[in-house]
Formats: C-alpha cells, sequence, structure tokens
C-alpha cells in the first residue's frame, strides 16, 4: 500500500506537469510563467523551493546531532535570505523586467562580469541539486526495502522531475509547488503530534532536548566562536541572494507588490516550520532505544526508521508524500535555473541573432536535460556526502563572487563595472588559499575572508578611477 500510494502520487505530479505545458508558449512562460502568479502561489513556491531534503533529512540529522548550534545556516540563515529579498531586492529588481539575474549584472556593468557571475551561478547549483537527487535515492531504496539501490534511485527520481520541469517549466513548479506545500504541511504535522504522543508528550520532548543541550544557539563565547557563526549565517543568508531560482519566483509574480510580499511571508513559514522535522527526531531519542548507534553511523537516516518502524501505514504514506514532495519541489526549481541562465546569459553572447519566442524555448529545454544529467554524475560521483554539507557548499562562491556586486549596483551609484570586476577578483583571490589551506581555514573563515576581499575590491575599482579622473581634471584646471 505505501509504494503504491507514494507511486500513484507521483503518477498525480507528473499529470500536472503535462497538464501546464499547455500553458507554455515561449521562453518567458517556460522561464517566468509569463509574469503572471499570485501572491498565494509566490508563497508557496519560495516556501516550497527552500523546504527540501535539506530541510527534513539535514537539518533534523544535524539538529539531533549537534543541536542548534549546528543550524545556524539553515533554516536560520536560509530564512533571512528569503525575508532579505522581500524587503530590499524583489521591488527593485521586478521593475527592471528581466528574464535572468544575469540580466542585472550586463545592464549594469556589462557582458564580462554577466557572463563570469552566470558561470558562479550555474557551478553553485551543482551541489544543491546534487542533495536533491541523493535524497530521492535515499528514498527509494527504503521505499523498496533495499530492492532499488540508492543509485538506482538517483536515476529514478531524477527522470520523474526532469519529465515534469521539462514539460511545463515554471507553471509545472507553480501548480506541483502548491500541491506539495499542501501535502508537507498535513503529513509532517501529523507525523508530528503522532511522534509526540508515542514519545510521552511535547513536555517530555523538550525536557529531552534541553538534556542532550540539542536547544543552544548562542555561539562559543570567544573570537573563534563567533566568527564561525558569522560565516555559517552569512553563507545561506547572502550568498543565496543572488541566485537564479529565487530570483525566478520574485520576477513570476504578477506586480512588484506581490514579488516583495511573497519571498518574506515565504520565509517566515519556512523558518516556522523547520522546527516540525526537529520536533519529530527528538521524539525518537526516547521512542528509538537503539538511536545513539543509529546517530554514529548516518543521522540522516533517524528519520525515516522512525517512520517505517513506529508509525501505522497511513503516517508512513504521509511522511513519504511529504518527503518526495519536499526533494521534488526544490530539485525542479533548482534545474529550471541554471537551464535558464545558461540559454540566457552565456549562450546568447554565442549568437550573432537572438533566439525567437520558440527557440528560445527548445534551447532551454535542452540545456534542463544536458544539466540534469551533468547533476545527475556529481550526485553519484559525491554519495556519501552529507546534505547538509552539499547545500551548504553551494552558496560559498555566489557569496563573494556575485553577492557584493549585486547589492552594490542597487544601492551604490558610484559602483562601476571596475569595481565589479576588482570584487570578484579579490573575492575568488582572498576565498581560495583559506579555503585551499587548512591552517589558514582554522584561523578565518573562508567565506568572510573572500567577502571582505569583495567588497574592498568594489571600493577600490569603484572610487580609485574617479579619484584619478578628478586628480587629473584639477592639474588641467591648475595648468
Amino acid at each position: 500500500m505505501l509504494v503504491a500510494s507514494v507511486f500513484i502520487y507521483l503518477l498525480i505530479t507528473l499529470a500536472i506537469g503535462l497538464f501546464a505545458v499547455t500553458k507554455v508558449k515561449s521562453g518567458t512562460d517556460f522561464a517566468l510563467a509569463g509574469r503572471s502568479l499570485p501572491l498565494i502561489m509566490i508563497v508557496t513556491m519560495t516556501f516550497a523551493t527552500w523546504f527540501g531534503a535539506e530541510t527534513v533529512l539535514g537539518v533534523s540529522a544535524k539538529f539531533v546531532s549537534d543541536g542548534l548550534d549546528g543550524l545556524w545556516s539553515d533554516p536560520f540563515g536560509a530564512a533571512l535570505c528569503l525575508i532579505l529579498v522581500g524587503l530590499f531586492f524583489a521591488y527593485k529588481l521586478y521593475q527592471m523586467t528581466l528574464m535572468t539575474i544575469g540580466e542585472y549584472y550586463r545592464h549594469r556593468y556589462g557582458k564580462s562580469v554577466e557572463i563570469f557571475c552566470a558561470v558562479t551561478i550555474i557551478l553553485s547549483y551543482l551541489g544543491w541539486v546534487a542533495a536533491q537527487i541523493t535524497a530521492l535515492g535515499l528514498v527509494f531504496n527504503l521505499l523498496s526495502g533495499g530492492a532499488i539501490s540508492a543509485e538506482a534511485g538517483m536515476v529514478l527520481g531524477a527522470a520523474v522531475v526532469l519529465i515534469y520541469t521539462f514539460a511545463g517549466g515554471m507553471f509545472a513548479i507553480a501548480l506541483t509547488d502548491f500541491l506539495q506545500m499542501m501535502v508537507i504541511i498535513v503529513g509532517l504535522v501529523a507525523i508530528a503530534v503522532f511522534a509526540g504522543s508515542l514519545a510521552g508528550g511535547a513536555d517530555k520532548v523538550m525536557e529531552v532536548a534541553q538534556q542532550r543541550d540539542l536547544l543552544s544557539f548562542a555561539p562559543e563565547p570567544s573570537v573563534a566562536g563567533w566568527l564561525a557563526f558569522a560565516a555559517a549565517v552569512v553563507t545561506m543568508m547572502f550568498g543565496s541572494i543572488p541566485q537564479q531560482d529565487v530570483f525566478q519566483r520574485v520576477m513570476s509574480a504578477k506586480d512588484a507588490d506581490t514579488a516583495r510580499k511573497g519571498p518574506i511571508i515565504g520565509g517566515i513559514a519556512y523558518l516556522l516550520f523547520a522546527f516540525v522535522p526537529m520536533f519529530i527526531v527528538a521524539s525518537a531519542v526516547l521512542i528509538m532505544p537503539n538511536i545513539d548507534a543509529m546517530l554514529k553511523d548516518d543521522p540522516q537516516k533517524v528519520l525515516p526508521t522512525l517512520v517505517m518502524e513506529h508509525m501505522p501505514v497511513a503516517l508512513q504514506i504521509a511522511f513519504f508524500g511529504a518527503l518526495i514532495s519536499a526533494i521534488m519541489s526544490t530539485a525542479s526549481a533548482t534545474l529550471l535555473a541554471p537551464a535558464t541562465t545558461f540559454t540566457e546569459n552565456i549562450l546568447s553572447h554565442m549568437r550573432k541573432t537572438p533566439l525567437d519566442g520558440k527557440a528560445q524555448l527548445k534551447v532551454m529545454r535542452i540545456t534542463l536535460v544536458v544539466f540534469t544529467l551533468i547533476v545527475l554524475g556529481y550526485a553519484l560521483m559525491k554519495q556519501g556526502t552529507p546534505i547538509h554539507t552539499l547545500v551548504a557548499e553551494a552558496y560559498t562562491v555566489t557569496l563573494v563572487g556575485a553577492f557584493i556586486p549585486l547589492v552594490a549596483g542597487l544601492y551604490w551609484k558610484r559602483a562601476t563595472t571596475q569595481g565589479a570586476i576588482l570584487s570578484i577578483i579579490l573575492g575568488i583571490g582572498c576565498f581560495l588559499p583559506f579555503r585551499l589551506d587548512e591552517q589558514l581555514g582554522a584561523a578565518f573563515p573562508n567565506q568572510l575572508a573572500g567577502l571582505a576581499g569583495a567588497a574592498i575590491g568594489m571600493l577600490i575599482g569603484s572610487l580609485a578611477p574617479q579619484f584619478i579622473s578628478d586628480k587629473q581634471q584639477r592639474l588641467a584646471h591648475a595648468a
């Protein structure tokens, strides 16, 4: 019954995606749903995009092993990212009527900055999508009792997500995200209530969480502790702002006000609901006697094992429906984003004539297939890497290479192309030594080193040419 129910759910998702194909007539429809989506869909898309394998399996595993101390980047940094996008970026970017975030860099700084930032953004998606594919492989492996290997599960999961994203693009994602968010909320809340009752009540769960020191959030009271805290928070909070998937959700709104409100509401909802999987795994400490051995082996298996061994079939169906919903909603969004970016910000410069609507749509779909195959190969290669690690690593490059030029371009009139280029050079140049050298990385976080270098590069690159020009004018005037 469990396997059949999940199979039927997958068929429903595919049917929705195939229905959405009737609405797709051009590249703009495929990438931005015709800029027509209401507030409720912008909220569900931003929520569902963030609420993926990382939240259900990665965050819950990190919480039960390290407590809230290990969750500075996600969910806290991730939720703040969406809120900041709504407060400071959505309205300005929506009014520019762009298809990709890369186009902003071209209009503000020129083609060279656009291409570099586009490549950076595309590469950042490898880890994020690989985390979702890895999680799908784990789910199908568990559902089949080992009959489907994790590798075969990855292939199957990637194929399902590819089919409905290929067919309906952003329209398919919007419709499926709405359904998937409902399944996530209903399924996980029901499981949390049942798990709490098995554990003896919510008060018992909170008591064991306090005994294990899982609720401590403050960083270690030292310079190193606060630096680690800052590095973890800014990686997700700032590094995921210049991302195409977030941008596409903003641009798909029917108006600027909807684009602004959607991510704010979605970010708040995400932060609040991320505590539900944490509560469930805290309940598992009381329910499962062998949990310490499982924590040493693979903490990511705690939540699915609890459901499979201690809950009725109805809640097993609810859990795997919610889990697959969470994973697929994130995977579809993060597959479409790099395909759109490549088509609009890299391939467009290789052609002498621009693509018309139908040709643009065709190229986007071909790129989507190619990127899916690349990500699947990367996920298979990185098998065994924790989901939380794969996601956290995805945003580092965009943090040090793309965030400062975006902020400066929107809010500092004196930002120049030279400043953006030097920001990228110094950002990457300061990041790499601290990333590659363990001693340097232990002394100072590589993310903060790269972010500081990017900010200094923007200041020097933008102000120095103006200073030189003013000095030359004064000398000429004096002569």
